[in-house]
């Protein structure tokens, strides 16, 4: 199976390729937020829209002119990348698949991308547009094959990344015969049907006692001073190190889950409405359940792996596993109960991953709508 695939490497630039890449991406951000902004005009003055072929034609004459011929200083290939993400953030916010696009910020993260003709890659030698030298590249994998485009970055701790997307043939891994069903949970950020129990590590926590101290010592600098700068690198840093050993435990775990099971079922959780919880709001956004599932989902479509979602109003806490009965209320300070109908005492969560995996592959089975009818799990035809 032939897939794209991302690899992400840190790289040193030299203070020559520094400029070069902050004259980069605030080319990159002002031909973006200009252009959104007069995409707006045009629709709210004129309520003509804009497409891509125009913005691209426009930019043209934009560089053209006196204000902004130091647009020319830079690769044109990143600017016409910019012009493509946004028309891609119109597409997705016209789709209702995400908010409508915002304004590019100078201190959040930066970015540029190449396309072929931007960069030369050959050896493990990378060579940026308008570069004299290679990129210092810390290569800690092999890359199968040339990438299609090369993505540069410089995230808020000042940290350089380059991401390479790269058509690999993927072999599927051998077929298995273990099936498991995953309920995900806060104390426990997995519970399988077969009783494993895989506590949460909770990064945040870890790291929150150095952090809260960073924002205070940030929260008394003097606004557009150079302490305060420092000040907020530093609080980025522990922002940045969170996020890494978090992406790092979930890449693990959902690397072990697919390459011991052939069938995975887990429920579809709607992650963006529970974070208004102003209760469990930190807890739910530092497990990183949305990151987790999305993992499992496409690494099981590389592999060859069974992957089932399943409606997420299905009764899976409250409903017997055993025989079938469906409680009317279970509230979340329970974590066992006793079935009145079987005598049997269960526990919440594992309870749960057996009825997730009941349903999973019940859907597998029959490709069609699973239903709860009389106690019993059938699917429609």
């Amino acid at each position: 199976m032939q897939v794209e695939k991302g690899y992400k490497f840190r790289f040193y630039p030299t203070k020559e390729q520094q400029v070069i890449l902050a004259q980069t991406f605030g080319c990159v951000r002002v031909v973006y937020n200009y252009f959104l902004n007069y995409r707006q005009e045009s629709y709210i003055k004129e309520g003509k829209k804009i497409s891509y072929h125009e913005t691209s034609a426009l930019l043209t004459k934009l560089k053209e002119t006196e204000e902004k011929k130091w647009l020319n200083e830079v690769s044109c290939v990143p600017l016409q990348q910019s012009l493509r993400h946004l028309q891609v953030a119109y597409t997705k916010f016209f789709n209702k698949t995400a908010e409508y696009p915002n304004f590019k910020k100078k201190f959040d993260k930066q970015s540029a991308e190449y396309t072929k003709s931007a960069f030369t890659f050959k050896n493990g030698i990378l060579t940026l547009a308008k570069m004299k030298f290679p990129l210092k590249v810390k290569w800690s994998r092999k890359c199968k094959g040339g990438p299609s485009t090369i993505s540069v970055s410089l995230d808020a701790s000042g940290r350089y990344f380059v991401s390479l997307l790269i058509k690999e043939d993927i072999k599927p891994k051998r077929v298995l015969k273990t099936k498991i069903g995953i309920d995900l949970g806060i104390k426990d950020l997995v519970v399988t049907s077969d009783g494993l129990k895989i506590n949460n590590p909770k990064h945040l926590k870890k790291h929150e006692n150095k952090l809260a101290k960073a924002q205070r010592v940030l929260s008394k600098k003097q606004k557009g001073s150079k302490n305060r700068f420092k000040a907020k690198l530093k609080v980025a840093k522990i922002h940045a190190k969170i996020a890494d050993t978090r992406k790092d435990f979930l890449h693990k775990l959902s690397t072990k889950l697919i390459n011991e099971n052939q069938v995975i079922c887990v429920e579809d959780l709607a992650v963006k409405n529970m974070v208004k919880n102003r209760h469990l709001s930190k807890a739910i956004s530092d497990v990183g359940w949305g990151e987790f599932v999305r993992q499992l989902e496409y690494k099981s479509k590389w592999y060859g792996r069974g992957f089932v979602k399943i409606g997420r109003f299905f009764p899976t806490s409250k409903r017997c596993f055993e025989c079938g009965y469906v409680a009317e209320s279970l509230p979340l300070d329970v974590r066992s109960w006793r079935c009145p109908s079987c005598n049997v005492i269960l526990d919440r969560d594992i309870n749960a991953s057996k009825n997730i995996l009941e349903v999973g592959t019940t859907f597998l089975a029959c490709g069609e709508n699973v239903k709860l009818v009389s106690n019993s799990i059938s699917c429609s035809q």
